[in-house]
């Protein structure tokens, strides 16, 4: 049975709760999981990347747990990371929406007041953004799922083989086209995870697809937690 991984979902340290699944890391090409962003209690800026072979949950298990203790999770890499934009639009023309270039392409990634900035006397502005090793991508929960024929819902999480970390569906957040059904869609439906995800198949061929069995709670349907 493969392990769930529904963002939102309590993560435990072998010595207590570190935190909360706020998102996960693909690569791309290869379509497994890399990452676990982890966001402690006191908030984002103490999230971390946690790698996928740090994850112990057995198979089947509907929690997720982490094969170190706190001490260690805060030593992992920082998910977040802070830069300083120019208030006011420079003498080339380049704002605030501008000037911060990714060679990578995070699904959801977003600069916090980008282009509502009022100026500061050019003064630089912090902005915090995800962090997301080169070439790879994150999903977050709510992010929007499209069918060759339209929006079918948003995401909730992902289904992983725990053997080898290779993903094997995306899952469905509640509200999509089918009401309660568990809605997994294998991997290999997936056209593209840079801009939002697009699937391969229509409405119809999704409403088709053979439910998945799951841990209980981590379907599209429940909760992990």
């Amino acid at each position: 049975m493969d392990a769930t991984y529904t963002i939102g979902t309590e993560v435990t340290c072998t010595d207590g709760v570190c935190g909360t699944l706020t998102r996960v890391i693909l690569d791309p090409v290869r379509r497994t999981l890399t990452y676990l962003v982890v966001e402690p209690q006191d908030g984002p800026s103490g999230a971390r990347l946690v790698p996928a072979q740090d994850v112990t949950t057995p198979t089947g298990s509907a929690a997720i747990t982490l094969g170190c203790d706190r001490a260690r999770f805060a030593g992992f890499e920082h998910a977040q990371t802070e830069e300083f934009l120019p208030a006011e639009d420079d003498e080339f023309g380049f704002g605030v929406d501008n000037t911060l270039w990714m060679p990578y392409f995070p699904l959801g990634a977003t600069l916090p007041g980008a282009g509502a900035l009022g100026g500061t006397g050019g003064s630089p502005l912090p902005v915090s953004r995800d962090r997301v090793p080169l070439g790879e991508v994150e999903i977050r929960r709510g992010q929007c799922v499209e069918a060759t024929d339209g929006r079918i819902g948003k995401v909730r999480g992902l289904a992983v083989d725990p053997s080898d970390e290779q993903v094997t569906h995306v899952l469905l957040d509640e509200g999509h086209l089918w009401g309660k059904k568990t809605v997994a869609i294998p991997i290999g439906a997936v056209e593209s995870v840079t801009d939002g995800i697009r699937l391969r198949l229509a409405k119809d061929e999704v409403r088709d697809l053979p439910e998945l069995e799951l841990a209980h709670g981590g379907g599209a349907g429940g909760d992990r937690s």
